[in-house]
């Protein structure tokens, strides 16, 4: 991993904080939801927000 400055860290940690919180949401939207293709959706968006939370996360290791 590269240097990363403090801002950059906290930026990073904002955008790791922000991912979390959509990827809450979208699960939660799936599980309320009755209608089969916004279920689907909200899980695809789920998925992407959950995969772009793990590749940040894996970029700080």
């Amino acid at each position: 991993m590269a240097n990363l400055t403090t801002k950059e860290l906290a930026g990073l940690s904002d955008q790791l904080a922000f991912e979390r919180v959509l990827c809450c949401k979208y699960q939660a939207a799936v599980q309320e939801c009755t209608e089969p293709d916004l279920k689907n959706c909200f899980q695809q968006y789920a998925n992407q927000h959950r995969h772009n939370y793990t590749s940040l996360l894996n970029y700080l290791k």
